[in-house]
């Protein structure tokens, strides 16, 4: 994994080859160049190995997303902030099931950095409410909860929220 500025430097290069190719009367060849400069560009903001990694999550192969995010070494040089916080997202996801106090490490990093959409930081909150649940934090579980519902817009996640309230007045 290389660092995340080589990427703009060689869009710069093809934008600069697909200028050049236009100054040749080359159009066709400029043109494609121009368009070709759009991938490493998206792969500015996007990076391309959690975006595979999602797609592992989403058919529930938690193994090969972690496959994936193990090819990123370095995530403060190789990743922009947002993206830094969807790679705790990611790792919190998937130690949520096995180790839930490195979970919410992962969990509070990714919402300090960023999330961009307002349904992923209602599951971080969520998961971290239900780490402050088992450590008798009831105060915290609840302000977590209530911020959870406020992010939940689409009302996916009410059903757990619910049952999450149902088993903090067990408490």
């Amino acid at each position: 994994m290389f660092h995340r500025n080589i990427k703009l430097i060689i869009a710069g290069l093809i934008i600069a080859t697909g200028i050049w190719q236009f100054t040749e009367s080359n159009i066709g060849n400029g043109i494609f160049l121009l368009i070709l400069s759009a991938i490493p560009i998206f792969l500015y903001f996007k990076n391309e190995f959690i975006l595979l990694a999602f797609l592992k999550l989403r058919k529930q192969d938690f193994e090969g997303a972690k496959k994936w995010l193990a090819y990123i070494k370095n995530p403060e040089t190789a990743l922009v902030q947002k993206q830094q916080g969807y790679f705790n997202y990611l790792h919190g996801i998937m130690l949520s099931q096995t180790n839930i106090n490195q979970a919410e490490k992962y969990f509070k990093k990714a919402i300090e950095l960023g999330l961009s959409m307002d349904m992923d930081l209602a599951v971080a909150k969520l998961n971290l409410a239900g780490v402050a649940m088992t450590r008798r934090r009831k105060l915290e579980a609840t302000s977590l909860l209530n911020e959870a519902k406020k992010l939940d817009k689409q009302n996916m996640l009410k059903d757990q929220i619910v049952m999450m309230k149902e088993q903090m007045k067990k408490i």
